[in-house]
This record gives C-alpha cells, structure tokens and sequence, in this order.
C-alpha cells in the first residue's frame, strides 16, 4: 500500500501551541498573518480540542490547555514579506509589543509581539 504518512501541505514538523483561550489565539493569527483555519474539533464543553491554522507554508496547530495538558507561553518566529506592517497589524489584533522592529548584528529586521495568550511571536524579513 502506498498512501501518505502525512496530510499534503503538511512539513513533517509542526508546532503544538496548548493556549489559554486557543480562539483567540487563531483570531489574532488570522488578523496579524492571514491563516487559515485548516482543522477543527471542539470538546464537548465548546473549548477547542484540537484546531490546525496555516501560515503561509507552515501548518500551527493548537489547542486549549487545561488538566494533563496545561497552557504554556512559548516563542515562536515567523518571516513576513514586511515586518513593519505585520508588526502593526499584530497590535492591532490585541498584540503587545515586545520589541518594535528592529535591525541589530544579523539580516533580518525583527521585532517581537505577544499574542492574547501570553505567545511571542517573533515576526522578521530578511533585508539583506
């Protein structure tokens, strides 16, 4: 038999993100990057058990923390076509700024937001 191991579009690796109010986490994603809610399936109490979004070529998948599986903050970093502009989106989805884009010692202007549910997300382009 010679089917997929894995959903097409699909990179072999993907980050898991266990939030606090994983809705509007996906909210803040769809507004600050554009993604697509791929995937989704809610526990019976309406929290999100398991929901996959698409950002440009990269599948995140995400959930809401609780019991075995508590919420953590984690970083992430994301390269955009125009960090400035995405930056400014990200405060407007209810973003908090982190670091306002910068460029310092590397090619990427970079600046830092955190999501509704305590995420960084780096955001960058490559300049040079």
């Amino acid at each position: 038999m010679n089917r997929p191991y894995k959903p097409e579009g699909y990179a072999s690796v993907s980050v898991y993100v266990m939030a606090n109010g994983a809705q509007r986490v996906i909210d803040f994603l769809k507004k600050t990057f554009d993604a697509t809610e791929l995937r989704r399936y809610d526990n019976p109490d309406g929290s999100i058990m398991h929901a996959e979004v698409r950002i440009d070529d990269t599948v995140v998948m995400l959930a809401d923390g609780g019991g075995s599986f508590p919420a953590f903050p984690v970083w992430l970093h994301v390269y955009v076509p125009d960090v400035d502009a995405t930056y400014r989106r990200a405060l407007a989805a209810g973003g908090v700024s982190v670091q306002e884009p910068q460029q310092k010692g590397d090619p990427d202007r970079r600046g830092g937001v955190k999501d509704p549910s305590g995420n960084t997300w780096w955001i960058s382009t490559q300049m040079e």
